[in-house]
């Protein structure tokens, strides 16, 4: 572990020059991506000094910038949706819990072998408590890999389910937008230039009328896109998500979205004319994050109403401009729906669990079992009185990321060999599933970073 920024400037000699800690130039690209570069992401990471960590991570979003592998936003391309230039294929979003550098990069090898441009790594608001990965972290994480793996093109990190707590919000509704409020300085300051806004916590079904339902979520959706446009970068046009119904719950209508939109569209435009709005919508079609777990901790198989994404995306292309509907809670589902989603418009398709449980299926049987019994004695509480022993690790082994995270990294080299060539199975599965490939050329033509 680098002591001090002196031996940080030492591990940098002939490969990196920088300038006062303002800029920062490649000397040896080969030398970079060779070793230099996973000493640096693993210092961003596991560091105790703060000024080594906060420079590394500096450095690393530097080098990905001019190694031409920046991060960057989506607009570009979900304006093309929006004007019928461009279909066919549906953007996946992955959430990256665990192993983020060496996840990212079997991603961006997939992406380089088939031509693919438009793919997304996001983590969600709940997710970076449990995990331990603040924006700045995961953001130098997943850049790195894209240095590491010669990428080239822009990079898409995204802020998944900035999501307002029901709740806290009915006991202090300013208190819990400022937690938001907070959360989307942070995260455009780490470079995270595409951001959802999940406010359909906050939508009432008691209420009488579909404006007066969704009117909570609407107006504070349209508040977090006017801080996001006062805040986002010049020359970035940071593409923002709204979210109509929570996953999980009913599924969501037509008239549903119009209410949204069209109160969204006022209140925006009365915080200042001429604002950008959102560029995508998630709904609600039958499915639930991560899954619901039966006795056995097998999964239950869920209908996706088709029906709604394909109305939804066409209303929002051809009234609003917009690439289409969202569909959250996707990766456990079966295998063959997944070519489904391009087929009714589908704009963006989120995966998580799905990876989450390959990595666990991977993972030695001693580790394994070694964060259940950590699970088991610190999560004690979370467990229902009707929850089988399976349904409980099935539920929760999404929090042993955060506490095993450095054990999870330096795993043996045989053991990421294996893993390596399972997680680009599978994200060459879902990718190909969702006509991804040859969308470089499509990316670069409408992305501009």
């Amino acid at each position: 572990m680098l002591k001090n920024v002196e031996e940080l400037k030492s591990t940098l000699q002939g490969v990196v020059e920088v300038d006062g800690w303002q800029k920062a130039r490649v000397a040896n690209a080969d030398k970079l991506r060779s070793s230099v570069i996973d000493t640096l992401v693993y210092e961003s990471v596991f560091n105790s000094n703060e000024e080594v960590k906060s420079k590394t991570r500096w450095l690393i979003r530097e080098l990905a910038k001019n190694l031409g592998c920046g991060s960057a936003s989506i607009q570009g391309l979900y304006d093309a949706f929006g004007r019928g230039e461009v279909s066919g294929f549906t953007v996946p979003a992955v959430n990256v819990r665990g192993m983020t550098y060496d996840f990212a990069r079997a991603m961006f090898r997939v992406a380089k072998k088939h031509q693919i441009g438009a793919f997304v790594f996001e983590i969600a608001k709940s997710e970076m408590g449990y995990t331990l990965q603040r924006p700045d972290e995961y953001s130098a994480c997943i850049l790195a890999a894209a240095v590491k793996e010669n990428y080239s093109g822009p990079v898409f990190i995204q802020g998944d389910h900035f999501q307002f707590n029901a709740k806290k919000f009915a006991e202090d509704p300013r208190k819990e937008t400022e937690v938001i409020r907070s959360l989307i300085k942070e995260a455009i300051a780490a470079q995270f230039y595409n951001i959802d806004i999940d406010s359909s916590t906050l939508v009432d079904l008691s209420k009488p009328t579909l404006e007066e339902q969704q009117r909570n979520n609407f107006e504070l959706a349209a508040e977090m896109t006017a801080l996001i446009r006062e805040i986002e970068p010049k020359g970035v046009t940071v593409s923002v998500g709204g979210e109509i119904g929570e996953v999980g719950k009913k599924n969501s209508t037509p008239e549903e979205f119009r209410a949204y939109m069209q109160g969204y569209v006022k209140t925006l435009a009365q915080k200042k004319k001429g604002t950008k709005t959102i560029s995508k919508i998630s709904v609600q079609t039958g499915s639930s994050h991560g899954g619901v777990p039966l006795a056995d901790g097998t999964v239950a198989k869920v209908n996706i109403d088709f029906d709604v994404l394909k109305k939804i995306s066409e209303i929002a292309r051809k009234e609003y401009g917009m690439a289409g509907a969202v569909q959250h809670g996707a990766s456990t589902l079966p295998e063959e729906l997944f070519d489904k989603f391009p087929g009714v418009g589908t704009a963006e398709i989120h995966l998580a669990t799905g990876f989450q449980n390959l990595l666990y299926d991977l993972f030695p049987k001693e580790f394994r079992e070694t964060i259940y019994d950590y699970l088991r004695k610190n999560m004690a509480d979370e467990k229902k009185p009707d929850m089988t022993d399976e349904q409980f690790i099935y539920k929760t082994r999404k929090k042993g990321f955060g506490p095993f995270k450095e054990q999870m990294w330096n795993l043996d080299k045989a053991w990421f060999e294996k893993a390596n060539k399972e997680l680009e199975k599978r994200f060459e599965f879902i990718f190909l599933k969702l006509n991804m490939q040859n969308t470089k050329s499509i990316v670069d033509k409408y992305v501009k970073f």
